[in-house]
């Protein structure tokens, strides 16, 4: 039987490697597993071994191409558009007094690809997923995904003194100068075919699964508007079904889209769509990956809910 080719392998930035556990891993290889390798539709889906065989039945959903994806916009759009998701970020209320011993929790909903054996990749089902990350990073967190009873896996802490590390604590060190989180940017950014998709992917990273300080937070997008390559999706859909506006960049064929609300400029979720047919059994048009981000707060403890 003829086998599909290798999915592309990539590294991801120091700092995301505490994801490797936590995430579903949809690169299946032929050969016995070494280390988690990185898949290429949803960024940091990534876990630490080999996952069974896909049973359930996925749906795959096709985007048409039309008016509402502009692939050569003006860059002042662009940098208009940056700006005013960064000053959006720049008015985020947090909870006062976050402590140390205190986890950040969030809420989601995530659709990975799935590869089992030599058959082709495939969207799987929307399932929930809740996540407690150490402030500091100086304690273990915990993912949960599936039903409120599912069982939950434990989540590495961070190693201390790692640059790219995303505690909470840590990002609050991060340059609030734009041209300074530029730098960084292009300092821990890793794992892609250019510098720019590295840093649009990292961008991407930390806008999902972190609990981001206002003012690193806006630096953070105010630097993204010196990405090469991004444009705008005036519709973009996110996992749980909303509408949103869109950054995209086009890297191996996927467009990757971060998704914020069209009014607020909230970040909403990802979602990441085949422009060429893709050898590994996505077609174009089609959805391949997709997040949303569902609610992120500060807990007192691990596997704590916030109340309703």
């Amino acid at each position: 039987m003829n086998q599909l080719p290798e999915l592309p392998e990539r590294d991801l930035p120091p700092g995301r490697h505490r994801l490797l556990k936590e995430h579903l891993m949809t690169e299946i290889r032929h050969e016995p597993p070494k280390t988690s390798a990185r898949r290429p539709w949803l960024r940091p889906a990534l876990a630490a071994g080999a996952v069974a065989a896909v049973s359930a039945v996925v749906v795959t959903f096709a985007v048409p191409s039309g008016p509402s994806e502009r692939s050569r916009p003006a860059a002042s759009e662009v940098a208009a558009l940056w700006e005013d998701i960064a000053l959006a970020a720049e008015h985020t209320d947090l909870p006062s007094g976050i402590r140390d011993d205190q986890f950040v929790y969030i809420k989601s909903k995530v659709g990975w690809s799935v590869q089992s054996d030599d058959q082709p990749a495939r969207l799987e089902p929307i399932r929930g997923r809740e996540v407690w990350l150490s402030v500091d990073g100086s304690r273990d967190g915990m993912l949960q995904e599936g039903d409120a009873g599912s069982p939950s896996e434990p989540l590495e802490k961070e190693t201390p003194g790692n640059p790219s590390n995303t505690n909470y604590r840590h990002l609050q060190t991060l340059p609030t100068d734009p041209a300074r989180m530029f730098e960084w940017l292009n300092k821990v950014s890793e794992g892609s075919s250019s510098k720019d998709e590295a840093n649009f992917v990292l961008v991407g990273d930390l806008a999902r699964e972190s609990l981001m300080p206002p003012a690193q937070a806006a630096a953070l997008y105010r630097a993204a508007a010196e990405i090469s390559g991004v444009f705008v999706i005036d519709d973009a859909v996110d996992a749980a079904g909303r509408h949103g506006v869109a950054m995209a960049r086009v890297d191996d064929g996927v467009r990757h889209e971060l998704i914020f609300d069209r009014r607020t400029k909230d970040y909403l979720g990802e979602r990441e769509v085949a422009v060429e047919d893709l050898p590994w059994g996505f077609r174009k048009g089609e959805v391949t990956g997709r997040t949303a981000i569902l609610e992120r707060t500060v807990v007192d403890r691990r596997g704590e809910r916030p109340r309703p």
